[in-house]
């Protein structure tokens, strides 16, 4: 904080007093490129047409330069609460992406096991489950890149 009542802008990332929507924009895309890769953001870009351009600029402005960009959780903390939630809804594709940026972010093969675990007990034994299928396949897909440089990269 400022003073009484006045918010700290330094809290809020990309998202400052006076700053466009090209500002947020640009600074959401930067992060969503070091999160997600430039191959992933460049594939995404691609596939937009008219029915899904407004979709992808929203989660750009909001998701990326309104969130992600925030000081107040480290990259590997926004990773742990991401994977959770993507497991507690069951999106499994969505799971698999987060796990390759929480590597990306720092997190540790170790480190998302634990938060898989953890997920058994609120998110349930049957998500968990396949959570851990998902980052199975993921770090097999990963490790064969690795070993392979002419392996396909895993479409999302």
């Amino acid at each position: 904080m400022n003073g009484p009542g006045q918010p700290d802008p330094a809290r809020n990332g990309v998202v400052q007093p006076g700053a466009t929507s090209q500002d947020i924009y640009d600074g959401g895309m930067a992060v969503r490129r070091e999160v997600l890769s430039d191959e992933h953001v460049d594939r995404a870009n691609a596939a937009k047409d008219g029915f899904t351009e407004d979709f992808q600029d929203m989660i750009t402005r909001i998701a990326w330069g309104g969130i992600w960009t925030r000081p107040g959780l480290t990259r590997q903390m926004r990773s742990a609460v991401t994977i959770t939630a993507m497991v507690a809804h069951g999106h499994w594709e969505e799971l698999a992406m987060h796990i390759r940026a929480a590597l990306t972010n720092g997190l540790s093969r170790d480190e998302i096991k634990e938060i898989l675990l953890q997920t058994a007990i609120y998110c349930g034994v049957p998500s968990a489950n396949t959570a851990f299928k998902t980052a199975q396949q993921v770090f097999r897909d990963m490790d064969k890149t690795a070993t392979d440089p002419s392996a396909p990269t895993p479409p999302n």
